[in-house]
């Protein structure tokens, strides 16, 4: 009876020890895809309505990745402003943009964009003096949210030097009815 009571208590301790050992292991594995692969970033303020909001988390990453038009990206240019911001590229380095205020139409090579996404037509000029051509290793970034979007049309920010890019946003976790995942172009 003794004996068998040692075994089960011994048994006990092993289960409790592989249990543990499954989580440390979970958790290892977790901060190294969050630190090697991919790192979630809250959005803040609304530039990116109605495709981010505000308050958002969005997984990133820069693993082999090199800007392309349309995708959204989050950069940090300590110049402009301390904090990440998301934004969506909108041309690349060699392409030139402008931006029809009056019809608040933005063309890349003389050639309208089709921006299902935007939540308004691009009124706004802010300071911003076309057509500019975007100078290689860097992208020309707007927000979603067009006429309350701080983005590339400020000579403050301009034409971002793509070593200011963190990574491309591949998909949004959390608030759960925001949940979504994008391959290639996600939103």
């Amino acid at each position: 009876m003794e004996q068998e009571q040692v075994q089960n208590s011994q048994s006990s301790r092993a289960e409790i020890y592989d249990w543990i050992q499954c989580i440390l292991a979970a958790l290892i594995v977790c901060v190294l895809i969050f630190v090697f692969l991919g790192r979630m970033v809250n959005v803040v303020g609304s530039s990116m309505y109605p495709t981010l909001e505000e308050n958002d988390k969005i997984v990133i990453s820069n693993l082999f990745y090199t800007p392309k038009q349309g995708d959204i990206v989050v950069l940090r240019k300590e110049a402009f402003m301390s904090e990440p911001i998301v934004k969506r590229v909108i041309a690349v380095g060699g392409q030139k943009i402008d931006i029809d205020f009056d019809t608040g139409i933005v063309y890349v090579d003389n050639v309208a964009l089709q921006e299902q996404y935007v939540n308004e037509l691009t009124y706004e000029r802010e300071n911003f003096e076309g057509p500019v051509t975007v100078p290689e290793g860097s992208v020309f970034v707007m927000g979603d949210n067009r006429n309350a979007s701080t983005d590339s049309r400020y000579a403050t920010l301009g034409c971002v030097d793509t070593r200011y890019i963190m990574g491309r946003v591949y998909c949004t976790v959390f608030p759960i009815k925001n949940i979504e995942w994008n391959a290639r172009n996600p939103f």
